[in-house]
């Protein structure tokens, strides 16, 4: 019997019970969440807490040991072939903490290269589409320029332009500030938060370097396994009761 996916579940990603560990130690606990289309949530926490564990196994970069992950209804987790898992991790977006651009190929090419190979985008419609998104990002003039010709704030730019060019409903942003100086953190931050980057139907932020969830609607979750917290920011931050979370930028 086929179940109806209702129109909340094709809306939302939902975490269940996820658990995952490494060897004997448990990274993420019975983790229960859920991102609804529109929303802007912000994961915080001491570092060796799970934050990156925790965003990368919603495009399933990591495998998660028990519970349920899903996407309009989809459960991420379950078993698929390769090309079922490739077609899912093609909507949902993902900014690394290292930029992972290809040296060997030009800006441009890096933004193209996915909508071409997997999409099967046209090679001309992919370049004036990746080089529409350099312009949104600032870059346009280092479209024809290599990776290794650009600053780390550039680089990150150009691999939020790349993660933008499959038209992602759900963007994940891994620390995307933490391999950066500090004079080029400003950079990526305006772009993450500019129209077109940030209003995703969903968007995860692992932040660094005073990244603040202000906007409408959006939410924090600072999860921890002794202390999980789930609410508004300036609720959780300004809360009297002794928290890691007090330690965080306001």
């Amino acid at each position: 019997m086929t179940m109806s996916v209702s129109a909340q579940e094709l809306q939302t990603i939902r975490l269940s019970q996820v658990c995952k560990s490494y060897g004997d130690y448990p990274v993420l606990k019975d983790i229960d969440a859920q991102v609804s289309r529109g929303e802007v949530v912000v994961i915080c926490g001491p570092s060796g807490s799970g934050k990156s564990t925790l965003i990368r196994t919603i495009n399933r970069l990591e495998e998660i040991n028990s519970g349920s992950i899903t996407l309009d209804g989809q459960n991420i987790h379950a078993a698929m072939r390769a090309k079922e898992l490739n077609a899912l991790r093609s909507r949902i977006g993902f900014v690394f903490q290292n930029f992972n651009l290809f040296p060997h190929l030009s800006v441009v090419e890096n933004v193209s290269m996915s909508p071409i190979r997997v999409k099967g985008v046209a090679p001309d419609v992919a370049e004036d589409k990746a080089l529409k998104l350099l312009d949104r990002v600032g870059l346009a003039d280092k479209a024809r320029a290599y990776p290794g010709q650009l600053s780390g704030g550039q680089q990150q730019r150009v691999a939020i332009a790349r993660a933008l060019a499959m038209e992602p409903p759900v963007m994940l942003f891994d620390e995307p500030t933490s391999a950066l100086d500090p004079e080029m953190v400003g950079e990526v931050l305006a772009v993450m938060k500019s129209p077109g980057v940030g209003r995703h139907d969903h968007a995860l932020r692992h932040p660094r370097n005073g990244f603040r969830a202000r906007r409408r609607g959006s939410g924090l979750v600072h999860r921890c396994r002794a202390d999980p917290r789930n609410g508004d920011p300036r609720g959780i931050l300004q809360q009297s009761k002794p928290s890691p979370c007090a330690a965080f930028p306001r």
